[in-house]
């Protein structure tokens, strides 16, 4: 419970330092712009709010399943709705040796859950349910529609950084750009870093939600270790076969419970998903175990147990 609620605080502080990042940057373009450059990316979120779902789908080449295919898959997914207390959504199948799952849908009427085949070959039921478990979450969470205002407010953010770029490279009033501070020069610098500034902060909220929906899906499921087993399990699957989906819509690779693209470093800023030792790390401590050691003193994770 007490990580849930850090992680809502963290999305609203992180929304919050968005809306900052707007204002400082809405303050350095024409008032007249603003607006414009708002009202186009509102339209653009808008859009992708309510079509998302189709979109991701057909992306991702999924199709539903009928009922009586999988028997198995849709009574867990039914009974886990149950105990969400959210309509039961639709399923879909992706046709992929890559262990993977996601959801999509911008309200729990509009609900969708797609697994590939790879995954219902790989996991245990145990495991599976903990999985389903963790995306209805994301569904019971309406983390569609957050990311749909972090994206939203991102992107006035990089439509108006483009504004004073461009604005400060060959346009806009003289006047205006001495009296600012830097002049040109700090209008440019700021509509370069403002747009990196607002992708990192989207990121991190996406990464929150990840975290919410595991502690939202374990505690659903009652079964926290079932889904730090199954995460073990898909990021050895992933790095073993790669998503082939991804080549053709790496923009869908957020949806995904295992992130079919991912790197370490820096690189892990601009990351869509928290560090999967951390996620088990976190899951294993919900389930009240300790952290098992080896007989040199080193901590043996999970994933090298399961």
């Amino acid at each position: 419970m007490k990580s849930a609620v850090v992680n809502q605080l963290k999305t609203v502080a992180l929304l919050g330092a968005l809306s900052a990042l707007l204002v400082v940057i809405g303050g350095a373009v024409a008032p007249g712009y603003i607006w414009l450059f708002g009202a186009i990316a509102v339209v653009m979120n808008f859009v992708s709010y309510f079509f998302s779902d189709r979109i991701v789908l057909r992306m991702n080449r999924a199709h539903p399943i009928r009922p009586g295919d999988d028997p198995q898959l849709e009574r867990m997914v039914a009974e886990l709705a149950g105990k969400a207390n959210i309509p039961v959504p639709r399923i879909y199948v992706v046709d992929d040796d890559a262990p993977n799952a996601f959801a999509t849908g911008r309200n729990p009427r509009h609900g969708v859950v797609a697994v590939t085949t790879g995954i219902r070959q790989l996991l245990t039921e145990r495991e599976l349910r903990g999985v389903i478990a963790h995306e209805l979450a994301h569904i019971k969470n309406r983390d569609i529609l957050v990311a749909s205002v972090a994206a939203m407010i991102a992107s006035i953010v990089s439509f108006v950084a483009t504004a004073v770029q461009w604005g400060a490279l060959f346009g806009g009033n003289r006047d205006d750009r001495d009296d600012a501070p830097g002049g040109a020069i700090g209008a440019l610098a700021l509509a370069i870093v403002a747009p990196i500034a607002a992708t990192v902060i989207q990121l991190a909220i996406s990464r929150s939600r990840e975290y919410l929906a595991d502690a939202t899906g374990a505690k659903l499921a009652d079964d926290p270790l079932a889904l730090a087993s199954a995460l073990a399990k898909l990021e050895r699957g992933n790095a073993d076969i790669p998503l082939h989906t991804m080549g053709d819509s790496p923009a869908t690779a957020s949806l995904f419970i295992c992130a079919p693209l991912s790197g370490g470093g820096v690189a892990s800023w601009f990351s869509t998903h928290p560090p999967m030792a951390e996620r088990i790390r976190r899951l294993e401590e919900m389930a009240g175990h300790l952290p098992v050691t080896s007989p040199r003193g080193r901590r043996v994770s999970l994933s090298s147990r399961v």
